[in-house]
């Protein structure tokens, strides 16, 4: 099974329904997700820095915009 990276997800609108950490292959392989929510998709990049969440150290990726689903 790969191995994934636990990152933080900060910011982003109120009413989105995203999780606080999501799953990535590794930080220079994907330093951009986006996660569908609704009809739109929140993006969110690799900041640069790390905070420590439940004895874990993770990279904090910050939410930069939302664009939404093609018809």
């Amino acid at each position: 099974m790969p191995r994934t990276v636990r990152v933080m997800l900060s910011g982003g609108p109120d009413w989105a329904e995203v999780p606080a950490v999501w799953d990535v292959s590794s930080v220079e392989s994907e330093p951009k997700v986006k996660i569908l929510c609704g009809n739109a998709y929140e993006h969110f990049e690799f900041s640069g820095s790390y905070t420590h969440h439940q004895g874990e150290r993770m990279p904090v990726y910050r939410w930069c915009r939302r664009t939404y689903v093609a018809e």
